[in-house]
């Protein structure tokens, strides 16, 4: 009882904030007496509008959401996923109000369904890469789907305002990332999800919710107090947890700058003597994003497509593992087959960096983030797969020859990014020839994007994994035609 009471209560609270706010998209605001980098990010999350999205951003973010309910679902047969679920629903009060991946009539507070939910769509490591590096809509749409059902009937989002929310999300966590050299290149330090994730989730938050500027502002400075995670936790159980903490956090965010939670009105400007979100990046030069209402932005989706993987790896893997499959195949075109006693040795030449360059994984998420791993499995099976984690494949006494046999080299040429990295992979075989595979840029790279057929085969598979057939391709045609769908929030239900 107290628990539909708070939650009529919440309704009432954002009820009242979404249609307070509704034209406020249509309405010029005074500038500010003193323009802030800040407030720059408060004004555009509070007046772009619909129609200042292009046909290519619509599509393509059509495409990233479709990909991540996708690997979502999947995901939710994970065990990390049933870790976190378990967790939520042991240690907190039910609250039966946002929908669980894959999970029929099961229902969490929205925070927490952002969390488990987010959780689902990196478990694997299979969710969508943007450049600079990082993971954008995991952090972004399970908090959107969250809020989507918390909402009264009277303030429903549109599949139009889920859409402009989502592209706020992901503009936002682009932006920030391009005022800092450093975030070209594969991490080291915060992994990047944990760092401009929760300031995306809020931003998309804020804009579902209908938050003003100055809220739009406070979320993104409350966000960045519970941003940053390391990246000595990349290759474990607990880098799932980072996406969903993500999405969590900023929804959180955004719920208490709506209630008037004060925060710093300088974190995204450069501060001497006192950091704000310069502390994650150390030649962070922010810039003020121009106000929509003065000039159409140029959303950076335009310029910058996402690369969505073949298989669930770190997407340095997927180098690695088309340069294997091409040395595999002048290896049995040479020879006429293939068989591991052929090989006496295998070099990797790979840009430098450290948690992704491990010679024996222990485990399937380890094994998601070693070169050796992948190159050697691309070998043996001329493929990457789902199964290829399994512990029936990681403990093959074929593939562990293989990996004995492996050497690295890191071409000074061979940067750690990914937008100028390159694989090869050479094979020596026991006669002394030695046959060469070289990938530049592999297929579901943002250079070479997977096709809609590629697209829906992936998420056919991922999702038909956990759900009926008719309700996979129900998800489909409710992704491709959501600018038309009244209510988002309709959407959940085809994803239990």
């Amino acid at each position: 009882m107290l628990s539909a009471l708070k939650f009529q209560r919440t309704s009432r609270h954002f009820s009242c904030l979404r249609l307070l706010h509704k034209s406020a998209v249509e309405v010029q605001e005074r500038p500010a007496p003193e323009e802030t980098i800040t407030s720059s990010f408060g004004g555009f999350i509070h007046l772009v509008h619909p129609g200042q999205l292009s046909d290519t951003v619509l599509h393509r973010s059509k495409r990233m959401i479709l990909d991540s309910i996708g690997v979502g679902l999947l995901g939710s047969s994970s065990h990390v996923f049933e870790l976190a679920l378990q967790h939520c629903q042991q240690m907190y009060a039910p609250d039966y109000i946002s929908s669980v991946f894959g999970r029929r009539h099961t229902r969490l507070s929205p925070c927490l369904a952002a969390f488990v939910n987010g959780v689902a769509v990196h478990s694997m490591d299979f969710d969508d890469t943007w450049h600079p590096a990082t993971h954008p809509s995991g952090a972004v749409l399970p908090a959107l789907l969250a809020i989507a059902q918390m909402l009264p009937g009277n303030a429903k989002p549109s599949g139009m305002d889920l859409l402009l929310a989502f592209n706020v999300g992901i503009e936002i966590q682009g932006r920030l990332m391009r005022f800092s050299n450093e975030a070209q290149n594969i991490p080291n330090r915060f992994h990047p999800p944990t760092v401009v994730g929760p300031l995306g989730s809020a931003a998309a938050c804020s804009r579902l919710l209908s938050l003003d500027r100055s809220q739009c502002s406070k979320a993104l400075a409350i966000a960045a107090s519970l941003a940053g995670a390391p990246m000595a936790n990349a290759a474990t159980q607990s880098k799932p947890l980072h996406i969903g903490n993500a999405a969590r956090l900023g929804l959180e965010a955004a719920l208490l700058a709506s209630r008037g939670l004060e925060a710093s009105t300088l974190i995204l400007d450069s501060t001497p003597g006192c950091a704000g979100f310069s502390a994650f990046y150390n030649d962070y030069l922010p810039q003020a994003l121009p106000s929509p209402v003065e000039q159409d932005p140029r959303f950076l989706l335009e310029d910058q497509d996402i690369a969505f993987k073949r298989f669930p790896a770190h997407l340095g893997m997927h180098w690695v593992a088309d340069a294997a499959c091409s040395a595999r195949e002048l290896l049995v075109n040479t020879v006429g087959g293939f068989h591991p006693s052929m090989i006496q040795n295998i070099l990797l030449r790979i840009p430098l960096s450290k948690y992704i360059n491990r010679p024996f994984p222990e485990s399937e998420h380890q094994a998601r983030h070693s070169f050796q791993f992948n190159a050697c499995t691309a070998l043996l099976d001329g493929e990457v797969s789902v199964q290829s984690f399994s512990p029936a494949f990681l403990d093959r006494p074929e593939l562990l020859s293989l990996l004995s046999r492996v050497q690295v080299e890191h071409p000074q040429d061979n940067p750690a990014n990914f937008n100028k990295m390159y694989a090869e992979v050479l094979v020596t075989l026991t006669t002394g020839d030695v046959l060469k595979g070289r990938c530049d840029t592999f297929y579901g790279h943002w250079r070479k994007p997977l096709s809609r057929d590629s697209l829906l085969k992936k998420f056919r598979a991922n999702a038909g994994a956990v759900l009926p057939g008719e309700r996979v391709e129900a998800i489909i045609d409710a992704v491709e035609n959501i600018e038309d769908m009244q209510d988002c929030s309709h959407l959940t239900m085809h994803l239990e």
